[in-house]
């Protein structure tokens, strides 16, 4: 098949619906409502002559020719987007798209410096886009990895093989728990006590057994992956 203009939106769309998990979740990154993303996903399926993804109560699903088809769009958007820059830098002009993976909450951290980076971009040149996927810790690398984003900032425990890692900054992180837990305000000589008993918040990016050397209780009774939902869970008082 040719691939024409409709083709790389339909395809942009489709990646878009595969990357969110589904086509609801894909409205606000669109922003146009369920029922034209799901037009959109059937004009591609009959572009294209096959059954891309299965949509139901299970949830959403790709089928292996909607897996070889995200692969394939994929290459095809990164080597569209190279051809652009190849063209901006043949005319010396800075331009092109910068997108960027984050996690949450960085933009209260004293350390980050992402604001002041792209402003300083962005005085260099009015040419550039830029593309901030706010997304959770586990999900950064996987969308450098797949030609998602150009960069991503994050935490990060397991290095994936391709993929260039450079040290930002370190932070210090602290236990809390809520007024009504048992540790707060305890004796101190039944800290270590309490805390071998009390149910810890697993985070998305610490569920790997090996890598808690901490002697803490991770009975998987809570399970967050926002900053805000593990506050959430502190405030109960019945986790930490």
């Amino acid at each position: 098949m040719q691939v024409q203009d409709v083709d790389l939106r339909l395809l942009r769309v489709f990646v878009t619906i595969v990357e969110c998990g589904g086509l609801s979740a894909a409205e606000s990154r669109l922003n146009i409502g369920r029922s034209t993303i799901s037009a959109h996903l059937s004009d591609l399926e009959i572009r294209l002559g096959v059954k891309l993804c299965k949509r139901g109560r299970s949830g959403f699903e790709l089928t292996e020719p909607g897996r070889i088809t995200y692969q394939a769009a994929l290459e095809l958007l990164q080597q569209c987007e190279a051809f652009a820059n190849t063209i901006a830098s043949s005319k010396q002009q800075l331009s092109g798209r910068v997108s960027i993976a984050i996690i949450d909450t960085l933009v209260s951290d004293p350390h980050c410096k992402v604001a002041q980076a792209i402003a300083a971009l962005k005085d260099k040149s009015d040419n550039i886009q830029f593309d901030l996927y706010v997304c959770e810790a586990r999900e950064v690398e996987t969308a450098v990895a797949n030609g998602r984003s150009l960069l991503g900032i994050g935490v990060s425990r397991h290095h994936i093989r391709g993929l260039d890692y450079t040290p930002l900054h370190y932070e210090t992180n602290y236990l809390y728990c809520a007024a009504g837990h048992p540790l707060f305000n305890c004796a101190e000589q039944d800290t270590e006590k309490l805390l071998q008993r009390a149910e810890v918040i697993t985070s998305n990016y610490l569920r790997d057994k090996e890598r808690r050397n901490d002697g803490l209780h991770y009975p998987n009774s809570a399970i967050a992956y926002h900053d805000e939902g593990i506050a959430h869970l502190i405030l109960t008082g019945k986790f930490i």
